[in-house]
């Protein structure tokens, strides 16, 4: 999704970004996007890493119930 956009495409976006919301909002909005981003980064990683283990379990069933 992001990787179309390049550097005068983020520079664009960065000075509507200052125009709308003005200079002292600015970092505080970003330290919210960034917090955001992690927890759901971290989010998905938990995710993946419960159904990986579960996923072999599964497959040991099917082949013990076929044998």
């Amino acid at each position: 999704m992001l990787q179309n956009i390049g550097i005068p495409g983020l520079i664009l976006i960065l000075v509507i970004a200052l125009i709308i919301f003005g200079p002292s909002k600015l970092p505080e909005i970003g330290r919210a996007f960034g917090t955001t981003l992690r927890e759901f980064k971290k989010s998905t990683r938990e995710l993946v890493s419960d159904d990986e283990p579960n996923k072999g379990q599964t497959n040991n069933k099917k082949e013990e119930k076929t044998i």
